[in-house]
Formats: C-alpha cells, structure tokens, sequence
C-alpha cells in the first residue's frame, strides 16, 4: 500500500474530493451546492465547517477511514503572492486565508486540508495557488502607478496542462516556450517561458478576455461613469466585474454548452457573443506570444471551454500562425495536486516556506 492523498479542491458551486493511492486514484466525488445553500452563509470563510464537515461524511459513506491518511491538499487561495511550488499550510498561510483581501473559495482549500491533517496527525500543503507571480518587472506596469497589473490565474491547471503536453511530446517544461489559454468561468492566457510564467491576466476581477462569468478588460471611462452614475453600491460593481460579466450579463447564462445550443436553434445574438469571446481570447494568445518575441513551440488550449469546438476552432482559425495548437479539455487540477503532495512525501523535494 503506498501513501494516502487527500485533495481538496473547493469552488464557488461544488467541492471536488479525490483520493489517491500514491498515483492511482480510488475516489472521484463532487459534492454539489445548491445557490440557496451558498447563500445562507455571509462570506466564503464562513463555509469552512460546514464544507469540512460535509468532506468528513461524504468520506466516512464511502467507506474510508480518515486515519489511514499520508497527507492531505487543498487548492490554494488568495494569499500573498508567491512563486510556483508546494507549500505547508502554517500560521501565517491560515492567517492569510481566513483574513484574504478578495472572497473566493479558493481560500477555503488549505484550512479544509489543514483541519483534516490536524485531525489525523499529518501534513498539509497548497500548491500553485492562483497568485502564483513570476511576472517580469515589465509586465506589471500599467498606465497608473496606483493600478499595477496583478498576477492572478489559473496557476494549477495551466502549469499541470504545461508539463501534461511537455512529457507527451518528450520535452522538458523548462525549456519550451508555450502560450496556455485556461477556459473556465474566467479565463486566463498566459506566456510561460522556459518553466515561468512571464506575463498573464488577472483573471479574477482585473483584464484579458471576457468569460462565462467574469468582465475582464471593459474600457476605463465607461466603468469610471458606472461607478459614480448613483445606480450601483461597490458590491453591485465588483459582483458585475466578476459573478454577473461576461455572458452571464449579456446572454443571461454562463454555460458555453447551452449557449451553443441556442446558436445552433437560430439565436444569432448568441453567437456574436460566443464569436466576440473567442475573438478576445485568440488576441490574448497574440499579446503573450509578442511577451516572448514570438518565439512560441506551442499555444495549449485547456479547461472546460475547451470542449466545445466552434470555440477551438475559432481560436485556431486565428492564432495557428503563431504555433501549433494543443487541446486538453477540462482541468486536471486533482491531479496536479496529487502529483505535487507525492513528490514532498516521497522525498523528490522539499516544500517551500509561507512568510
């Protein structure tokens, strides 16, 4: 029997629950949340117990003793920025996730993992957390020094696609120049240079492509006349940046599925819209390949989105003149946190230090 992993990957309407017997995966569990269940709690940390809670019994159900346990891994939040890597769950990494600037379940991740290590007497670990920042100096810049461009994205997936697509070509990750498009409910393009991630968007609530749910860059003027037009609080602006953007305000769903299903029924409006979002990733693909003068081996095309081929297409259709272009649908996100707890269990490396 080799090492028990537990991870954790919580989201705003589901928590996915893998278990992993060193790399073979024995349970696969999303426990899904309704809207009025989310809403019963005022912000996102106060989820915590109830979200563990829930892990426990769905764990218990399955048969599975917590016990037998070698370490457990949660997907990592809005902490500080930080370089790429595994990290133990300490003090200040749960100070800094109870405490977090920006609400996201995210946060949530390594004080489930860290309270069901406690319990059992193991380790807990982060890895790749969405403020992963390896942007150069360059890049933060932006056209006001009160407004620096900030580095938050789908750091997970994109860096596991990266080596997933490496190690089948039979390339190391460190030397390949790739421009990696994650398609979820926000969206994030990124120029990852020999194993660093150079330049990306803030694909929370800051710019690049518009996405299921999330703004991205909307001009500055007309959002500046929104925010003092006397129609909306903070929160109403912030909810509309991220949560109520991107197609949910203009189609009203933020299912690329089902939106396409309506293209095809004859809405037209639809498809502008779908249109108009792959137009937008296809020039974040071309703005990163410029990050490293054009000098690209490969554009990978991953997450959800990437299922659905009017929008591959689309994308392909404009940016395979800049390199071949990869698909990995969906996320590997369960996987990648596997892989990233088994290489400090077994010694390969050792964790890095959250000050």
């Amino acid at each position: 029997m080799g090492f028990k992993i537990l991870a954790i990957n919580p989201g705003s309407t589901s928590t996915k629950v893998a278990l992993f017997d060193n790399d073979t995966q024995q349970l696969d569990l999303t426990l899904r949340h309704t809207a009025e269940q989310i809403a019963a709690f005022p912000n996102v940390i106060d989820q915590l117990q109830w979200r563990k809670d829930m892990i426990l019994k769905a764990l218990a159900e399955q048969g599975f003793d917590v016990r037998q346990l070698s370490a457990v891994i949660g997907r990592g939040g809005l902490v500080k920025p930080i370089e790429a890597g595994v990290y133990e769950v300490n003090e200040a990494m749960k100070h800094d996730l109870t405490n977090a600037t920006m609400e996201h379940a995210s946060n949530l991740g390594g004080l489930i993992a860290e309270q069901i290590a406690s319990q059992v007497g193991v380790k807990a670990y982060i890895a790749d957390p969405v403020v992963v920042d390896e942007m150069t100096e360059t890049a933060r810049y932006s056209g006001l020094p009160e407004c620096p461009r900030r580095s938050i994205f789908h750091a997970l997936n994109q860096k596991a696609t990266a080596r997933l697509h490496c190690d089948k070509i039979g390339k190391r990750y460190e030397d390949m120049n790739l421009v990696v498009a994650h398609m979820g409910g926000g969206i994030s393009v990124s120029a990852h240079c020999k194993g660093r991630v150079i330049d990306t968007n803030n694909a929370l609530d800051g710019d690049g492509p518009f996405a299921p749910e999330r703004a991205g860059t909307i001009p500055a003027g007309e959002l500046v006349e929104l925010c003092f037009s006397g129609k909306y609080t903070k929160r109403d602006l912030k909810k509309m940046l991220a949560g109520k953007g991107g197609l949910v305000a203009h189609l009203g769903s933020n299912s690329v599925m089902h939106l396409i299903e309506r293209v095809e029924a004859g809405d037209k409006q639809a498809g502008v819209v779908i249109d108009a979002m792959s137009y937008n990733i296809s020039k974040a693909i071309g703005a990163m390949a410029a990050a490293m003068s054009g000098s690209v081996d490969a554009i990978i095309l991953t997450g959800g989105i990437a299922y659905n081929e009017p929008v591959v297409k689309y994308i392909e259709e404009h940016c395979s003149f800049i390199a071949p272009i990869a698909v990995y649908p969906g996320e590997n996100e369960m996987e990648a946190l596997m892989l990233n707890a088994l290489v400090v269990l077994k010694g390969t490396i050792t964790p890095k230090v959250y000050a």
